[in-house]
């Protein structure tokens, strides 16, 4: 295979892993995943393998005999999917009951694979490589006495801010839902500080697997859960939806397509599933890499493409990263299906095949000047963020503010020796954008309840996304046409999904609210216009001086045009 151009060195092109240097989580272990030929119908139970069409499967139930390996059903048994409410395989995606996990024998899974895939009623075999953060359960219980009190770090969440420099949540926090309420998001990775500081009111805890022991993973997952969730109040972060339903599903143990579809299985319509994970690609033939160069996203493999489709035929949308390989997901590579994948495999990246429909997140730069480091452009592709037609949009993937440590080690925003109280400045990777992304949506569809509006299907979603927010920027040698999309504004995409009619008024009475609350809010002039109040955000001094002058005078005529609740035109007569 060719190989890439090492991307060039420089703002936003060195690599995900702590202080620029390459980094790789440990633990996670290989898959060796089985896809059945429709025709034998297989029935793997723990007392044997047996055929529902009849087949002769003596063979492979020898073989699994000899090698003392057992088949299990890796969505679950037939019957079982045949009751979900999910529409089945077919037009929907890959039939899920074709999909089997070999359980034993991992240190010889190659060898394995090439043997199980000849035997009778097997389409094919593959070994999926050990899925790792695209980023770069801890004991739980309060602060000792006399530590020192968590500060209030919500100041250095730029994503937080208006558009362009971020999402606009402050907003949305002033909607009705736009926090979140009624929304459920499940993280799906390896492991979480479940008992941390900041992730008390909403965090539901692990639904599905066994959490990883590794500090590295455990403070990955508390930092996404941040991103998204974290409490709001007087110390530490606060999270874009912090009263979203959060939860964590850990693939240990079952795999990442198990846990993806376990995840949906407890979802509804309007939720959210995010995938904080990626894969060695074919790019290094699946090798594992410190630099995690050529790492993909996962629904390039047939069972998590499978998993995925599931749960957006299900109306749960998935937000995927798309991973950090400074990869063209365009690239002819990917049209290459490999020789142990199914015959029906289509490239998942090729707009022009079956969709997956779930949301793919690359990781752009933050504004110039944020935390004192400059990684290019704002919004411009971090080098090495994967790219192609196939993303839907993009987060901050460098100097994100949340909960949890830094890599495998104490928070560099707060450290100490309690690790419930430790926070970072730095986490980042498309790891890092992907939960912006979700924080978005969840806001959105939280404000869609409450309008009493049926919430985004995972294709409207992504039209959505593409269709506003603040457009990707030039980077030298990363131009706008590597294709990472634009940076959600919460705002703008409520403007497309709930247009309201401008209408206009006469003020009978004002408000000058000097100071905010809460108070990440900006200084607001008021107006009770057409029985309802009215906001004008951050007003010039001229326009408060003209409308405190009018009211004064006893006679005020003030014209005002809004749209919902937020003045877009202002005229003082007299």
């Amino acid at each position: 295979m060719s190989d890439q151009a090492q991307p060039a060195q420089g703002p936003g092109a060195s690599g995900p892993g702590p202080d620029g240097a390459g980094f790789t989580y440990r633990g996670a272990e290989q898959e060796l995943i089985v896809v059945a030929r429709p025709e034998a119908r297989l029935r793997a139970r723990p007392e044997g393998v047996r055929s529902a069409a009849g087949a002769d499967v003596s063979a492979l139930e020898m073989f699994l005999g000899d090698e003392q390996l057992t088949l299990e059903p890796l969505f679950g048994s037939e019957e079982r999917l045949q009751q979900s409410s999910a529409p089945p395989g077919g037009q929907s995606g890959p039939d899920l009951a074709l999909f089997y996990r070999v359980r034993g024998g991992e240190s010889r899974a190659q060898e394995l694979r090439s043997r199980i895939a000849a035997l009778p009623g097997i389409e094919t075999a593959y070994v999926k490589p050990g899925a790792v953060p695209a980023t770069v359960t801890g004991g739980s219980g309060r602060l000792k006495e006399g530590a020192p009190a968590t500060p209030d770090f919500s100041g250095r969440q730029g994503y937080l801010r208006p558009a362009p420099e971020g999402i606009d949540a402050h907003w949305a926090w002033q909607r009705p839902g736009g926090t979140g309420q009624g929304v459920t998001v499940i993280d799906v990775e390896g492991a979480w500080q479940l008992g941390h500081e900041d992730l008390a009111a909403k965090l539901a805890g692990v639904v599905v697997g066994t959490p990883l022991t590794d500090l590295a993973w455990r403070n990955h997952g508390t930092a996404v859960i941040g991103v998204i969730g974290g409490d709001r109040g007087e110390f530490g972060v606060n999270g874009i939806v912090p009263d979203a339903v959060t939860a964590a599903a850990s693939f240990q143990g079952i795999g990442t397509a198990a846990a993806i579809h376990a995840a949906a299985d407890r979802l509804g319509p309007g939720d959210v599933v995010l995938v904080e994970l990626h894969r060695p690609g074919p790019r290094f033939e699946y090798a594992e890499r410190d630099d995690q160069r050529g790492y993909i996203p996962l629904e390039w493999w047939p069972d998590d493409f499978a998993a995925i489709r599931y749960a957006t035929a299900r109306g749960v949308l998935v937000v995927e990263a798309a991973g950090n390989g400074a990869e063209s997901l365009d690239d002819a590579l990917y049209e290459r299906r490999p020789d142990e994948f199914p015959e029906w495999w289509r490239n998942p990246f090729n707009s022009s095949h079956p969709s997956s429909s779930a949301v793919l997140v690359g990781a752009g730069a933050p504004p110039p000047g944020t935390h004192g480091r400059d990684h290019g452009p704002d919004r411009s592709r971090l080098a090495f963020s994967n790219y192609g037609a196939r993303l839907d949009a993009q987060g901050w993937g460098r100097e994100v503010t949340t909960t949890g440590g830094s890599w495998d080690r104490p928070g560099d925003l707060q450290g100490g020796p309690e690790e419930i109280a430790w926070y970072t400045d730095t986490f980042s990777g498309t790891s890092s954008a992907s939960p912006v992304v979700v924080g978005a949506l969840a806001a959105l569809q939280g404000m869609l309840k409450a309008a009493g509006q049926p919430p985004m299907s995972p294709e409207r979603a992504r039209l959505v996304l593409r269709a506003t927010g603040s457009a990707q920027q030039d980077a030298p040698g990363r131009p706008a046409s590597q294709r990472i999309g634009g940076r959600p504004d919460i705002k703008a995409a409520v403007t497309h999904l709930l247009p309201q009619a401008v209408g206009s008024g006469r003020a009978e009475r004002y408000w000058d609210e000097l100071l905010p609350y809460p108070r990440e809010l900006p200084p607001r002039l008021r107006l009770f216009v057409a029985g309802a109040w009215r906001n004008l955000d951050r007003p010039s001094p001229e326009i408060r001086q003209a409308v405190h002058a009018a009211f004064a005078g006893g006679r005020p005529d003030v014209r005002v045009w809004f749209s919902d609740d937020e003045i877009v035109g202002l005229v003082v007569t007299g």
